[in-house]
């Protein structure tokens, strides 16, 4: 696992915007979906893909209203009610095609996290790892030497100490604690192993200002 977390992509940026209102103001709205469909693409949101297909849509309705508007004996538009309404509707599209455009902006980036807090949690997460394969397999837990820090070993559990077994040295180095409350809990687990953490702070009168911190570093393997 990368202590670091996995790189984040840079989300795509829509860059000069000026042609989008010369395509849709020059074409009088007839083409005002093709620069929402360019913003779909680079920016890959729902909002952008919905606007798309609703600029699509109202170009279609423009074009079977210019269709459907009677011409004179010389071809030109000669008015009436349908010529009224694909005006309005062009009218319609370019304005609000306009200020639809300016609402689009490109995904916020992630915010991005502290090195050292991404090492921290990058850490805790193979802690739990480790607890969770020491709470399903004892005997490779073991093997792994699990919350051993004081051995040789190859497997990283993320800063864990086995209370039960690990010396009160490396209890007091990985938990934090002074070395008064280590050698407590190895004495308190001399007569049988620790079943849970709160028989632990019992049995070995751990003051409670440092629970948290043991456990936060703390596994019991049987």
């Amino acid at each position: 696992m990368d202590e670091h977390g996995p790189p984040v992509a840079a989300p795509a940026s829509l860059g000069s915007r000026w042609w989008y209102y010369v395509v849709t103001i020059g074409t009088a709205g007839l083409f005002a979906w093709v620069p929402f469909l360019h913003a779909a693409t680079r920016l890959k949101t729902a909002y952008a893909r919905w606007l798309a297909g609703i600029f699509g849509a109202l170009d279609v309705v423009i074009y079977v209203l210019l269709g459907m508007t009677p011409t004179d004996g010389q071809g030109n538009a000669s008015g009436g009610t349908i010529s009224f309404l694909g005006g309005l509707l062009a009218l319609g599209t370019v304005i609000g095609g306009c200020t639809l455009l300016a609402s689009l902006r490109r995904p916020a980036e992630p915010p991005q996290l502290d090195p050292a807090v991404r090492t921290a949690l990058a850490a805790r997460a193979r802690r739990a790892e480790a607890r969770k394969l020491a709470a399903n397999d004892p005997l490779l837990a073991r093997e792994l030497r699990i919350g051993r820090p004081d051995l040789t070993r190859d497997y990283d559990d993320g800063g864990l100490v086995d209370l039960n077994n690990a010396p009160a040295s490396a209890i007091a180095e990985v938990c934090g604690v002074p070395g008064e409350v280590a050698d407590a809990i190895v004495a308190a687990r001399a007569g049988s192993a620790f079943s849970n953490i709160d028989e632990l702070f019992v049995l070995a009168e751990v003051p409670v200002e440092q629970w948290d911190r043991i456990r936060d570093r703390a596994v019991l393997i049987g």
